[in-house]
């Protein structure tokens, strides 16, 4: 399955990109890989740009076209570069400039190049608004990357940034979103005791946590202890409550629930309204769907896109898709612009079906009303690839690439990156192959996206063969590819083929960066070996494979400083590990239920 994809790559001997320690309180995210002035850097006179003076302000270089969209990646990595080399000889940036790259990069899915400028920001005295504080600390959230954001608005409080619960409110939802709702209870406490009263927003992440993780029947009785605590939720937390029932297959509750929301003193909107009518809809109980259509008409709940939406997806899933075309011209009608969201199911349906003509009118019609395709636009592409279809495919892929702003390296790119991360990774394989042979190449960051999607999969055991023929064919792997394929064999709970990646890292001459010691913490971690995790934590910090900032996101996002193992700070040399000898040491780590796990672990540290 991976020699037909390398036999078609062109790529020969990419090198190895240093990595290099970083300051400051945004340490703990991975560094963007600096670049030779000479190499990568934009065309750009630095004398044009700025004064002799060393507090000048200057400007970034365009990262987006006229249209607002970006160029492509490498205009906005040139403008990070550019700014992180002009912070470095003492200017400052362009307030609003370095913001808006901030946001792009937000935007963009990298979120350890938007730390970065606000790192830079900082770094050069242009203190940053307390709304590009508070995006930030949101985006981190719904990143997963909670212990992150915790630190960030500790750092706004430190200097002086203003909090309020919409920013708390943020670090509740991303608990919440992570499983953590004993930890978002103990959150609210704290905040509770500093003043802040919980509102509307905040009990609705708490019971959406809980019929996620425990049912709705758990949901429901968490509401009635918010209330009788004197809290105030709104229809929005019943909201939640009808959307649990509704996941659950509960559908005949839902409605009885729906009907009995005046006697609470609430009486649904549109969106409430659009709950059930998914519900009703996706289970073919169409009579009951037109009927609360007709309703919503009559007490001036008129629908929305969300509305249009909802039909178009359920009638393309039962393959009525005349009928969705038809809802479609409605929609249009009724002064609602379709986008991709909206075509998505029909091109579904159809590529599923293997209708490629249809597939073809379908697209056109959706970019002649400039609606850009969008991840699932792709997702729903690929599915061409599973009947055989590559070839097809890849030409809508390309007739997208070429209406579309991206270079064909960057268009390419991201649909691989996106159908690695939706779970379509052997159509990726394929299409990768086909887009190979057509003069593509594929770079590092697109082989790491292949790496840790069959990681994913649940095939860990093909990506570290592709591992082995990148090299075989002079496709020179780099330690980003290495992170990759550790972070999806973490993630599939497969600790001990990632300690093996490790070891061959080290024998094949990689660096390890703080990413990679990260991924092995974190590992551990997964695999519920707490006290273990510990030990290494503390470990590594005090070998300086790790940063204090680092360490403090781990100990917060696992709770790791509960176990005795975890002394951190607490001995001259700020780790207890280093007291005892390498002998004592590996007895430590075998007594922790000796699997080959801690073994190999121990291997490792010795290494760092």
């Amino acid at each position: 399955m991976a020699a037909f994809l390398l036999a078609a790559s062109p790529i020969k001997n990419p090198c190895v990109e240093n990595t290099r320690e970083v300051s400051g309180f945004f340490s703990h995210i991975p560094y963007v890989p600096t670049l030779s002035l000479n190499k990568g850097f934009p065309t750009v006179s630095v004398s044009a740009q700025i004064s002799s003076s060393s507090n000048s302000v200057y400007t970034l270089p365009k990262w987006r076209a006229g249209n607002g969209y970006i160029k492509s990646e490498e205009s906005i990595n040139n403008a990070l570069l550019y700014l992180e080399y002009m912070v470095e000889k003492g200017h400052k940036p362009d307030k609003s400039q370095a913001t808006r790259l901030l946001y792009d990069w937000c935007r963009l899915g990298k979120l350890q190049n938007a730390i970065r400028v606000m790192e830079m920001m900082v770094r050069s005295g242009v203190k940053p608004d307390p709304n590009t504080y508070t995006y930030l600390v949101n985006h981190s959230c719904k990143r997963g990357k909670v212990g992150y954001a915790i630190q960030l608005v500790e750092k706004m409080e430190e200097y002086g940034y203003p909090t309020n619960m919409v920013t708390y409110n943020s670090l509740v939802k991303g608990l919440c979103m992570r499983g953590n709702l004993n930890k978002s209870l103990q959150f609210l406490d704290r905040l509770r005791k500093r003043g802040l009263e919980p509102d509307a927003f905040t009990y609705s992440s708490l019971l959406e946590a809980a019929y996620k993780k425990e049912g709705v029947d758990e949901a429901m009785k968490l509401l009635d202890e918010i209330i009788a605590k004197g809290g105030k939720p709104n229809l929005f937390s019943y909201n939640i409550l009808l959307t649990g029932l509704c996941k659950e297959g509960r559908t005949e509750e839902a409605i009885s629930f729906f009907r009995n929301l005046p006697e609470k003193g609430f009486y649904p909107d549109v969106v409430t309204s659009n709950i059930l009518l998914r519900a009703l809809c996706w289970e073919g109980r169409w009579k009951e769907a037109y009927e609360l259509l007709a309703e919503m008409d009559d007490e001036d709940r008129s629908p929305s896109i969300v509305t249009y939406t909802i039909l178009v997806s359920s009638l393309a899933f039962h393959g009525l898709v005349d009928h969705a075309f038809e809802v479609l011209e409605e929609m249009t009608k009724a002064g609602f612009k379709p986008t991709a969201r909206t075509y998505n199911p029909i091109i579904a349906h159809l590529c599923k079906e293997g209708k490629v003509d249809k597939v073809t009118k379908c697209l056109d019609r959706m970019m002649s009303e400039k609606c850009h395709p969008d991840d699932r636009t792709y997702k729903a592409i690929a599915v061409l690839c599973e009947d055989g279809k590559v070839s097809e495919a890849f030409s809508f892929f390309q007739s997208l690439c070429n209406k579309s702003d991206y270079s064909s390296q960057d268009f390419y790119r991201t649909v691989i990156a996106t159908l690695c991360r939706k779970g379509n990774t052997y159509a990726a394989m394929k299409l990768l192959n086909e887009m190979t042979r057509s003069g593509f190449v594929a770079d590092s960051r697109t082989y790491s996206s292949l790496l840790r999607g069959l990681c994913l999969d649940g095939m860990p055991d093909a990506a570290i063969e592709i591992f082995k023929l990148m090299e075989e064919n002079d496709v020179r792997p780099d330690v980003d590819n290495c992170n990759a394929i550790m972070l999806g064999l973490c993630k599939s709970h497969r600790i001990d083929l990632s300690l093996d990646m490790f070891q061959m890292m080290m024998e094949k001459g990689y660096k390890p960066n703080e990413m990679t010691y990260t991924l092995i913490v974190e590992g551990i971690a997964l695999e519920g070996e707490m006290e273990l995790a510990a030990v290494v934590l503390e470990e590594l910090y005090e070998r300086k494979a790790l940063s204090k900032n680092t360490v403090e996101m781990l100990v917060m996002q696992y709770d790791l400083e509960s176990f005795p193992a975890f002394q951190y700070g607490t001995s001259s040399k700020g780790s207890v590990a280093m007291d005892c000898t390498n002998e004592e040491l590996r007895n430590k780590v075998y007594l922790l239920n000796a699997t080959r796990v801690k073994v190999l672990f121990f291997s490792l540290i010795i290494i760092c």
